[in-house]
């Protein structure tokens, strides 16, 4: 057998899995095309379609990260279930660009396809398991859990089919809730905590990997000097949000705590929710003819929720920030950002000038209360 197909005794990232994320990387990217400007600003139908296929590509990075997490060996029909689901996301990432109508059946199809394939490689792993009862419980409850899944999915083309109602939204939270179903075998058999965390954070390196890449959009008219200005407001905002994760990361995160890893997943789906939004608020910035009030807001409560999540991530972290002082000024931070970018919501410039201070500075109360508690 190949060396890479070896299973490890401890378990490493694999080059596939790296491969496997740049593609929800590529396509939750993607998506945010659906973020248009119309008459104004976004419509909520349309924030709304970008919303659901956004969680509906990341909820399958989910399941699929849990999988490799607690049975992936690097077998053959490991590797060879991941090719078919790369090939199956193409057409779901090019389905959700395409008119609704249209794409809706291809779509649906090949997501209840990779459901299919995820429950197969826990029907497989089940039959290498050993004579563990739990190990094999969790096998049997995940796949059983995918298989009615991709049941729910499927039942929603024959309703779209007699009604023009899509019940995605419905699939999408029914495969958000199987975590609930399956807490009890899911707490008995933990999760590769240091495997979980490495995989998530390349994750998120690959979202601010994104992010600088959307900030060559600001050249698409040359290179003047409102261009460059704002290129490198979101450079510095970018630079400094990567900062905050990065600290997070190497100085707080608790590799050895035991957990079944549900819970620091989904705290990590909203912040690659939350760092998405800020590049479509970036690109609205600078864009004279969108509305000032409800850009602003835009940006500002998507840099809220991503630092809530980073906050929250402390929950699986070995130390917590200093409290007392170091919460003091981040909530000053927070109060004083949102005073600041009231008052200057009509002049973009100063307002993304503002956001780059606003950052910057919670960076440095971080960095001084993790210190502090290190003390």
């Amino acid at each position: 057998m190949p060396d890479f197909l070896e299973d490890k005794s401890e378990k490493k990232v694999r080059y596939i899995e790296l491969i496997y994320d740049l593609m929800f990387v590529y396509l939750v990217s993607r998506n945010a095309d659906l973020l248009e400007i119309h008459r104004g600003f976004l419509t909520l139908e349309r924030y709304g379609l970008y919303l659901v296929s956004t969680l509906v590509i990341l909820q399958i990075w989910y399941a699929s990260t849990l999988f490799i997490n607690r049975c992936g060996a690097g077998s053959l029909s490991e590797y060879a279930g991941l090719f078919v689901n790369m090939f199956l996301l193409y057409i779901m990432g090019q389905g959700i660009r395409m008119n609704w109508s249209v794409s809706f059946y291809p779509y649906t199809g090949a997501w209840a396809l990779i459901l299919l394939n995820l429950a197969l490689q826990y029907f497989l792993s089940l039959r290498k398991r050993s004579a563990d009862a739990w190990e094999r419980r969790h096998d049997r409850d995940h796949g059983l859990m995918l298989l009615a899944e991709a049941a729910v999915v499927l039942l929603t083309m024959p309703v779209y089919a007699l009604t023009g109602v899509a019940l995605t939204p419905v699939a999408l939270l029914f495969g958000f809730s199987a975590g609930l179903i399956t807490r009890r075998s899911d707490a008995l058999v933990p999760v590769d905590f240091p495997h979980l965390a490495e995989r998530v954070m390349l994750y998120v390196v690959f979202t601010f990997g994104e992010m600088l890449l959307g900030i060559a959009g600001y050249f698409g008219n040359g290179f003047g000097a409102r261009a460059l200005y704002f290129a490198l407001m979101a450079f510095l905002i970018v630079a400094g949000l990567f900062s905050g994760y990065g600290w997070f990361y190497e100085k707080l995160l608790d590799s050895a705590r035991p957990t079944a890893g549900h819970g620091y997943m989904l705290l990590h789906i909203v912040m690659v929710l939350a760092l998405n939004n800020i590049t479509a608020a970036l690109e609205f910035m600078r864009m004279e003819a969108v509305p000032d009030l409800p850009k602003t807001v835009f940006l500002v409560g998507s840099i809220l929720v991503y630092y809530g999540t980073l906050l929250l991530t402390q929950r699986f972290s070995e130390r917590h920030l200093a409290t007392g002082r170091a919460y003091a000024w981040i909530a000053t931070g927070f109060a004083a950002f949102c005073g600041l970018m009231a008052l200057l919501y009509r002049r973009p410039m100063a307002s993304i000038a503002v956001t780059v201070i606003f950052i910057f500075a919670q960076l440095a109360a971080i960095r001084w209360g993790g210190q502090k508690r290190e003390k």
